[in-house]
């Protein structure tokens, strides 16, 4: 969940315990999503940073910064090092974690872009 400068791993399934806790600074944490396979989250930024966390070891991996404003959606691949993110800048962006680049980016929305995921 998210909170004012930052969000929140909670235990499941009702939430009342927090696990650990990433202080962030954007105002607000607009999308979150797990790795498949691995301890990490990345959390989607208002001020249009991306964060690759350890949630394990609530250390910072890297950030991903190409996005002019708000991203809203964000995905892991489940097989291939990659994630996609879209946000108020009516782009869709496809990144390599390893490489700790932008492989390519979607022009042509016409309206921010809210949602975004992999079809497996």
């Amino acid at each position: 969940t998210s909170f004012l400068l930052g969000c929140g791993v909670f235990d499941r399934p009702w939430l009342r315990k927090m696990l650990t806790k990433f202080e962030t600074k954007s105002a607000r944490v607009k999308g979150i999503t797990f790795h498949p396979n691995r301890p990490w989250i990345l959390a989607s930024l208002h001020n249009g940073v991306i964060q690759l966390w350890d949630y394990r070891m609530c250390t910072l991996l890297d950030r991903f910064d190409e996005h002019d404003g708000p991203v809203r959606g964000i995905d892991f691949h489940t097989n291939q090092p990659l994630f996609v993110s879209g946000g108020d800048d009516y782009k869709i962006k496809v990144w390599n974690y390893k490489q700790k680049k932008c492989l390519f980016t979607l022009l042509g929305h016409l309206d921010y872009i809210r949602t975004t995921f992999f079809h497996h």
